[in-house]
């Protein structure tokens, strides 16, 4: 679900012109992973760990945060409740309720 909601962003900013966005995913040789990253004409912009009910971010957000100089860093919680507050408010890593952060792309 999460990832079909950032690749129909990605699509929409690119085609409204925006910028050129694209979907990927990271990890490294010690096997750190984030699930999604959305680059922005060349450079990270945000990165998404997705999860169904952990509430904590993982070591790995915070590391690839750091290491890419993206602007922001989100852990996508499924089982949370909506909150209305900007999730684009803070660098991060912020862990945000499904509902509130793809209630925020287009």
């Amino acid at each position: 679900m999460v990832a079909c909601h950032l690749l129909k962003a990605v699509q929409a900013w690119t085609d409204l012109g925006l910028g050129d966005f694209e979907l990927r995913y990271l990890r490294d040789k010690q096997k750190r992973e984030v699930d999604f990253a959305v680059i922005r004409d060349g450079r990270p912009w945000f990165l998404v760990e997705a999860k169904t009910a952990d509430a904590r971010p993982g070591p790995a957000l915070g590391h690839f945060l750091e290491a890419t100089g993206a602007a922001h860093a989100f852990q996508v919680v499924l089982e949370s409740p909506y909150v209305a507050a900007d999730c684009f408010r803070h660098r991060g890593p912020v862990v945000a309720p499904a509902r509130a952060f793809l209630s925020q792309l287009p």
